[in-house]
């Protein structure tokens, strides 16, 4: 039987196994899809060699950077992003894709997005590297927004409530909110946040989320990350049929 999964650190807040397990048993496919939690990305080689029914990956935080030099060949998405969320594995040989952009691109496009927007990407990571690729296709103007003053454009700490007032587009990739820290949200001022505002928020569990809930409650349009789920995870499906 083949077999497919996800890497990543922490997978209990994941819906990739039962997302796939109810596709494969509506659709009568002989397959099954297993988490592989991984404590360091070192282990990824192990995983690999141990079982020789895994035929396709999808990749979660924090190792869509990391995995990268354990693969043999990358899509041209992969090399401009920087970053994997999924793998096939064909004949021995790793290949690297991103269909985070796939996911992204499906999200952005029930957001009513004007062509002058300006962007707020908050974070720098592997998901943040793929919403940055599909604003540049898109010609959106965008910031990063990090802890780190050596990682983006701008500080949580110098984000100023001017600039998120004029940046009517806000795309959370960071964990934060993602079960069982359903309490958190990114450190913003909220009191800028308006009716004008589009909020994307990759996390899809829970839905909604703090973020969202409190952009909601300053009147903005918001949406969570199920449409990106469901879109990439259907992507990767087509890759690893290839």
């Amino acid at each position: 039987m083949r077999c497919y999964g996800l890497i990543g650190r922490k997978l209990d807040h994941s819906f990739s196994k039962s997302y796939f397990m109810h596709k494969f048993a509506n659709e009568k496919i002989d397959a099954m899809y297993e988490l592989y939690p991984l404590e360091e990305i070192s282990d990824f080689k192990s995983l690999v060699n141990s079982d020789q029914r895994i035929c396709g990956l999808n990749v979660t935080i924090p190792y869509k950077q990391s995995v990268i030099p354990y693969l043999d060949k990358l899509s041209e998405e992969v090399v401009s992003i920087g970053a994997v969320n999924c793998i096939a594995i064909r004949n021995g040989v790793l290949y690297g894709y991103n269909t985070d952009i796939e996911g992204i691109a499906a999200t952005l496009n029930t957001l009513d997005i004007a062509p002058d927007t300006q962007a707020l990407v908050l974070g720098t990571g592997g998901a943040a590297q793929a919403v940055c690729y599909v604003l540049k296709q898109r010609g959106v103007n965008y910031m990063s927004v990090s802890r780190s003053s050596n990682r983006a454009e701008m500080t949580y700490d110098t984000l100023s409530k001017q600039i998120i007032e004029s940046h009517k587009l806000i795309i959370n990739t960071t964990p934060l909110g993602m079960f069982p820290d359903i309490d958190s949200a990114p450190d913003i001022d909220y009191s800028a946040i308006g009716a004008e505002h589009r909020i994307f928020d990759l996390v899809y569990n829970p839905s909604p989320t703090r973020f969202m809930e409190l952009c909601r409650a300053k009147g903005a349009t918001t949406i969570g990350g199920s449409l990106m789920l469901e879109t990439q995870a259907e992507a990767s499906w087509r890759i690893w049929q290839q």
